[in-house]
């Protein structure tokens, strides 16, 4: 008999699961809600299209980090893995998973706010509200 049970590896298959559905699901959330502030503001300011694509590939980029985290967690699961490693890969994958859905939604609502309020009114606030835009989306990224 191994000291290993033979259910251990599920539980880390799960949580390269967590990994990438959460994150997947953040970075989903966070392009819907960026890609409607970017049509309701093409339609008033169609020559900041390509400036307002920032908030898009940021949170696309969090389904990049869930994505490489489910590689590593699913390149180390064997047939005699040990139930506290796959417990540690339970848990690397839900943090970054629920970091990343926290990330995808925050990203998402600073980016569509950006957009709406910032990008009607360029001539009062310059280019200052691209900087913002990025800046508060790349804090929110690092932050998650």
């Amino acid at each position: 008999m191994s000291a290993a049970p033979e259910y251990s590896p599920f539980f880390a298959a799960m949580g390269a699961s967590a990994a990438m559905v959460f994150s997947a699901l953040g970075a989903a959330y966070g392009t819907a809600k960026s890609g409607t502030g970017i049509a309701a503001m093409s339609v008033m300011r169609p020559e900041l299209i390509m400036k307002s694509i920032i908030p898009v590939v940021m949170a696309g980029i969090i389904a990049i980090y869930g994505l490489v985290v489910a590689v590593l967690i699913a390149n180390s699961i064997t047939e005699n893995l040990v139930l506290y490693k796959s417990f540690m890969h339970l848990g690397a994958g839900l943090s970054v998973g629920l970091s990343g859905l926290a990330a995808g939604f925050a990203i998402g609502i600073v980016g569509d706010f950006n957009l709406l309020h910032g990008g009607f009114d360029v001539v009062s606030l310059g280019s200052c509200w691209w900087c913002k835009l990025v800046v508060l989306g790349g804090g929110v990224c690092n932050w998650c």
